[in-house]
């Protein structure tokens, strides 16, 4: 497996990965993600693909920039979503492997913190903690308890804290109810 950057020519294939990953609630995704590419929040290199053997798309993430509005002024930083691999490609390490090069991705270009909402049992392991804890509150109410965490990358300072102001299209799929 061979994971690497986003060229033009993937978007169909990480569309098909969205697709079969998120089933019902692709449509969603797949909305957000063409916003994200048209968004000042869209990072060029931050959008990574885990290619198999013969070649084809099998796994995604994504990186966009999010504000952390600290008491010392705008802090710069990252929120990782989507996470996307295909189900016949789960459970074998692809998703932990997009998640370490998106981390070290981040890592290489100095951003101080990766933010996301998902599963504690799942981004725990790689990583992550709960960050409301940390001063970095949930950026919307639907958001469940426990679910928005943090990773700390080594240019993360204590007081790079405060509200995250997400995207547009991040804050237009934060608004949809939870199923």
């Amino acid at each position: 497996m061979l994971i690497r950057p986003e060229t033009p020519a993937d978007v169909d294939s990480v569309g098909e990965v969205v697709t079969a990953a998120f089933g019902e609630h692709a449509e969603h995704v797949l909305s957000m993600l063409d916003a994200l590419r048209a968004d000042p929040a869209w990072v060029d290199g931050l959008s990574l693909v885990a290619a198999g053997d013969d070649g084809d798309v099998v796994g995604h993430v994504l990186l966009t920039r999010v504000d952390v509005d600290s008491p010392r002024g705008t802090v710069p930083a990252l929120t990782l979503t989507p996470l996307a691999v295909t189900p016949a490609a789960q459970g074998r390490g692809i998703g932990t492997a997009l998640v370490t090069a998106a981390l070290d991705a981040a890592t290489a270009a100095g951003w101080p913190l990766v933010l996301l909402e998902g599963d504690p049992r799942y981004y725990g392991r790689r990583g992550f903690v709960a960050a409301d804890p940390l001063g970095l509150p949930s950026p919307s109410s639907l958001i469940p308890a426990g679910a928005w965490q943090v990773a700390l990358l080594p240019t993360h300072a204590p007081w790079m804290t405060g509200p995250v102001t997400l995207s547009a299209p991040l804050r237009a799929v934060n608004d949809l109810p939870r199923v």
